[in-house]
């Protein structure tokens, strides 16, 4: 122990780092010469940035020390194509699936570990952190966009981020948003539930939008006080979901359900804007015969709508959801569903567009 500390002590005042941040050095330097050959080699040959490595770091090293060389070979291949965002949530995915250890578990143990805390920031301002159940979370944060959306109007000059701070500020302050809006307002997050896990027959977890995987007791209590459900069915062996229920009798809205369970963000390289908060787009345009299908559209944030149809980027989309972006200046990238989807609801015979309705003209 003393012969690590000496070590620490001098390689921060070498390196003119705290004494925390140097142990965290050497800590993922051990990793990555005694647990993580692969991504040693991969971030040696520039085939994967610091950062990468880092989340890589971090989720193998809360496995158990015979599931990390697994969970390196699942996810390297990512980190050599994602953003580090996307990476770390795909990362996260998979630790959560593969780690040997339940799920309901480890989420029994964690829940014990909620807590909320400030942060002082600089020119008057702080930060206020929860941390607490996943699902709690999502819905607080749902509740939250749902009313700043609401108080978005004529005359309102914050914008949309702006006014969920508020929004927050003044619900947990004084009960309500300013001039008493918010009562009635529900949060709403969307669960897709494998049904032999539901039934309790399978281990296989539910997966909360914007999150992933979480325990099934949580995703019953979930079900149980959902006012109103969404059969989405999934296959027991591959998680690929199957089909999405038909409630609704107009196919576009359960098109849409089904390329929100597809797609959760916007399907643009790089960005985690919600699919909530995003466009469905046409990926090629429907005046120059592009089709309201399933393999024809995908969630684009406003912005990168707009940047789509207005500047030299261009698409292709393939039929498993899988997307390829081309830039102005000739570089290619990809982007992956968030689930692999079966056969999507289709229109009836003849249609291709709801009826009555106009096709839907490109932002301008």
């Amino acid at each position: 122990m003393a012969a690590r500390q000496v070590i620490v002590s001098a390689l921060a005042a070498a390196l003119r780092l705290p004494e925390r941040t140097a142990e965290s050095l050497l800590g993922e330097s051990r990793m990555l010469m005694t647990e993580l050959p692969r991504t040693l080699a991969a971030l040696g040959a520039g085939e994967i940035s610091y950062r990468h490595a880092q989340r890589l770091i971090d989720h193998a090293s809360s496995l158990p020390a015979e599931a990390r060389r697994d969970f390196e070979s699942a996810v390297l291949p990512a980190a050599r194509s994602l953003p580090v965002g996307k990476f770390n949530d795909t990362a996260r995915k998979v630790r959560e699936r593969t780690h040997p250890e339940s799920i309901e578990a480890r989420h029994v143990r964690s829940v014990e570990d909620r807590e909320a805390w400030v942060q002082n920031g600089r020119d008057g301002m702080a930060s206020l952190t929860l941390h607490t159940s996943a699902a709690d979370v999502h819905a607080a944060f749902s509740r939250v966009s749902n009313l700043a959306v609401g108080l978005q109007g004529p005359g309102e000059d914050r914008t949309l981020t702006q006014i969920r701070a508020d929004a927050l500020t003044d619900l947990l302050i004084r009960g309500v948003t300013a001039g008493g809006f918010g009562a009635g307002v529900q949060a709403r997050i969307q669960l897709t539930v494998p049904v032999l896990s539901l039934l309790g027959h399978s281990d296989e977890p539910a997966t909360l939008e914007g999150y992933g995987p979480i325990d099934m007791d949580t995703a019953r209590r979930l079900a149980g006080t959902a006012p109103s459900l969404t059969r989405i069915l999934t296959h027991p062996e591959t998680g690929c979901v199957l089909s999405v229920g038909k409630d609704h009798y107009k196919v576009p809205k359960d098109l849409r359900r089904w390329l929100r369970v597809r797609d959760e963000t916007c399907r643009f390289p790089g960005c985690n804007r919600s699919a909530v908060r995003s466009d469905i787009d046409h990926g090629l345009d429907w005046q120059y015969g592009g089709a309201t299908a399933h393999d024809n559209l995908a969630h684009l944030c406003a912005k990168h709508h707009a940047m789509k149809h207005s500047t030299a980027w261009q698409v292709t989309q393939r039929p498993d959801g899988a997307m390829d972006w081309l830039s102005p200046s000739g570089r290619r990238y990809s982007t992956e569903p968030a689930i692999r989807m079966g056969p999507a609801p289709s229109h009836p015979p003849g249609e291709t567009a709801p009826p009555g309705k106009e096709p839907d003209p490109p932002p301008s």
